[in-house]
């Protein structure tokens, strides 16, 4: 691709008016502007016409829409760290480079988690709630009676970016730090962190207060928290989740939560997204958020800057810096 050559950006989803601005300076961007997700239909008519498309999480590209790729497509570059919305397999068997923005989503991210953890075992959304229906009527010894967070064990799944930032905060506040990742993290890190590694989850849950689910979601992660394995927690037990919504099983917690088998939980994240199980919808100790882990102006902006930078280095003919390559079980 020509560096004298504009080329055509086809962005799916509205973001920030920052980021619209630069786009257009740069580059032929083609910009949504009433925020909603793409049919599958127009993202098939996008990657006829774009020779980059920017997609976000929302989207889905399967391989029915890289098949529909014109030549001209030479990159997806994706708004946002996770790329299992986008069949990889079939971009890559195209030429079709695929980019993401790491990095930069992990401190606010974690920073929610933190949020979740200490407002779900505090029963502070259900305080909220009681004090604005006017249910207030004084202070009482035993008023919306919470958990203590200091000093309990945080079980991390995933100890990847998200996980450690999430385990510094955790930390700080006088939790155990406990975790189960495919491999352990290096010895200093543990160390810092006073991070004990489970190389087994279920031992693992059995030793923990709270769960937060950072690892990313794959074929082997699908349903991860399943019946059984929500069974091994105590039944002060919390679960937060602001990964993906398929890691848990939806029906099973929402069952483990209204029989009094789980204590609570506080997720961002959904298995069929954005619809909700039902039986989560009406229990007072659960918070429920609209996908709002990242959602920062500081996060989308810098995503935007990252997504830019990668089109730029290929318009340029240089190596992208954000660039996700093929498993190499292909």
């Amino acid at each position: 691709m020509s560096s004298t050559h504009k080329p055509k950006i086809i962005v799916t989803r509205r973001l920030p008016d920052a980021v619209h601005a630069r786009l257009s300076d740069l580059f032929d961007a083609e910009l949504r502007l009433d925020d909603k997700p793409f049919s599958h239909d127009e993202l098939k008519d996008a990657v006829k016409r774009a020779d980059v498309l920017v997609p976000t999480v929302t989207d889905t590209i399967d391989a029915d829409i890289i098949d529909a790729a014109g030549k001209q497509l030479k990159m997806i570059a994706n708004f946002g760290a996770g790329t299992d919305h986008i069949d990889r397999k079939a971009a890559h068997a195209k030429n079709i480079l695929i980019t993401n923005t790491p990095g930069v989503l992990t401190e606010d991210t974690a920073d929610f988690v933190m949020a979740l953890i200490l407002a779900v075992p505090r029963r502070l959304v259900e305080a909220d709630r009681l004090t604005r229906s006017g249910g207030f009527t004084g202070w009482t010894p035993t008023g919306i009676l919470g958990h203590r967070v200091r000093g309990k064990k945080l079980g991390i799944v995933g100890m990847g970016r998200i996980g450690q930032a999430v385990a510094r905060r955790a930390h700080a506040f006088g939790l155990g730090v406990h975790y189960h990742n495919r491999h352990p993290v290096s010895a200093p890190i543990e160390n810092e962190l006073g991070a004990r590694y489970w190389p087994d989850l279920e031992d693992m849950l059995r030793a923990v207060d709270i769960v937060s689910i950072n690892c990313p979601f794959t074929p082997q992660t699908h349903h991860l928290m399943n019946a059984d394995r929500l069974a091994c927690l105590p039944t002060h037990g919390v679960i937060i989740n602001t990964s993906r919504g398929e890691i848990i099983d939806e029906a099973a917690l929402a069952h483990a939560l209204a029989s009094g088998q789980l204590a609570g939980a506080g997720l961002d994240v959904y298995e069929n997204e954005p619809d909700i199980h039902p039986g989560l919808l009406d229990l007072p100790n659960v918070i429920l958020a609209p996908h709002i882990a990242s959602a920062t102006l500081e996060s989308r902006i810098e995503m935007g800057e990252k997504v830019m930078i990668n089109i730029r280095a290929l318009v340029d003919g240089h190596r992208c810096p954000d660039r996700v390559l093929p498993p190499q079980s292909w």
